[in-house]
């Protein structure tokens, strides 16, 4: 994205609670530095540095919403960072990771902009600062993406439909799209459980990051089936995902489990297996993390993740402050 892009959006985050009079608006900041054994050096990413996660950053997180006498009638939602990291392309980088408006009607919930697609646990998982990642960031699928979307809470479960570009964390208007389609049973927030089922269809570039790595657009197809669990202090999570990503067929998949620990769950302890079956390219991704909350406002997080195709070992902090303004 532009950097004048970036500086509108950052100054429509900022002003909008001076005219609107309220909104939610936090400052965040990360710093991020680990050791990779295959580069056999220091590094500055949490997973590759074409990849937008997660690399030192500043910047902020807006939620605005909208009501009239009759009730709530919408939300704005704006997060941009601005990334450096000394190993990628470009070493500053300017991120904007939320860019959408959601409207409430009597049918259900309308969105347009940069948000999340409806498949697999990225369609509510927010990631934004986290070390472990669900499936896109390892290739399959996209964590957010330009387009459109709608969606219903229902008495079982919740459906949503999304149309996007198919283009990822860059905006672009060729001959791409996407089509997704999520189904549910149980709502995690309310019956600590989730069980979905999802497809997608479209024709897509070879992205990274930012970055388009191949202009031309090619057939992408996805089926399958995510599970999220809460029970006690431990927390379940499963992704399991197949179809044909550019004239070759894959299967992916994930699982992780989560221990909270301490009081308001001030420790977490997650341990995470990711399994990538594209063709000729198939590997493991083995990780462990620790996240711990220092303060209301500052946490500290570590991981280590060996990938076996890449013979890679990599261990990775964090400090993040997310400080409400």
């Amino acid at each position: 994205m532009p950097v004048k892009s970036f500086l509108v959006f950052s100054l429509l985050g900022l002003a909008a609670p001076v005219f609107a009079g309220s909104g939610l608006l936090y400052l965040e900041a990360q710093g991020v530095a680990g050791y990779s054994s295959m580069e056999k050096s220091a590094i500055y990413h949490s997973m590759t540095p074409g990849e937008v996660m997660q690399k030192s950053s500043a910047g902020f997180d807006l939620l605005r919403k909208f009501s009239s006498a009759s009730g709530d009638t919408g939300a704005l939602a704006l997060q941009g960072r601005l990334a450096y990291d000394p190993d990628a392309p470009n070493r500053l980088e300017p991120q904007l990771y939320n860019a959408y408006y959601r409207a409430k009607t009597p049918y259900g919930y309308l969105w347009l902009g940069h948000n999340r697609p409806a498949a697999g646990l990225e369609a509510y998982f927010d990631a934004h600062a986290a070390l472990l990642q669900a499936l896109p960031m390892y290739g399959y699928g996209f964590d957010r993406d330009w387009g459109l979307g709608a969606s219903r809470d229902l008495e079982w479960g919740d459906a949503a439909l999304s149309v996007t570009t198919g283009s990822g964390m860059r905006p672009r208007s060729a001959g791409s799209y996407l089509v997704s389609g999520r189904a549910a049973k149980g709502v995690l927030n309310r019956d600590n459980y989730a069980a979905g089922v999802y497809a997608s269809l479209g024709k897509v570039p070879e992205t990274a990051g930012y970055r388009v790595l191949d202009g031309e657009e090619r057939p992408y197809s996805a089926v399958g089936a995510d599970y999220a669990l809460l029970w006690d202090r431990w927390e379940l999570r499963a992704d399991l995902r197949g179809g044909n990503m550019r004239g070759r067929r894959y299967l992916a998949g994930l699982g992780r489990l989560g221990l909270n620990l301490l009081e308001e769950n001030r420790l977490k302890l997650e341990w995470q297996a990711v399994y990538s079956g594209r063709e000729a390219m198939e590997g493991w991704a083995l990780g462990a993390g620790l996240s711990y909350a220092l303060t209301p406002d500052l946490t500290w997080r570590a991981l280590l993740e060996y990938e076996d195709r890449m013979n890679d070992k990599r261990a990775v902090t964090q400090l993040y402050y997310y400080l409400p303004v």
